[in-house]
């Protein structure tokens, strides 16, 4: 098994939802390309702030996604 994406968008949305999935116990893995991007000295998009997890923690989590993503 491996990661799969389950969001990509802004940097305050992903650390909310991140928070969010790490308060029911589940690791996330945050790959955020403003920084790297700005790092590099390129310009990045806005939604360039992606969460993972790992693919066998989707059901516990999938509800999570849903009321975060009805939040929005």
């Amino acid at each position: 098994m491996g990661l799969i994406k389950i969001f990509s968008g802004t940097e305050v949305l992903a650390q909310n939802l991140q928070a969010r999935i790490e308060a029911i116990g589940v690791n996330t893995v945050i790959k955020n390309n403003i920084q790297s991007g700005q790092l590099a000295g390129f310009r990045t998009a806005d939604q360039a702030v992606e969460v993972f997890i790992q693919e066998v923690d989707f059901g516990k989590v999938n509800p999570v996604i849903e009321e975060f993503r009805l939040s929005i």
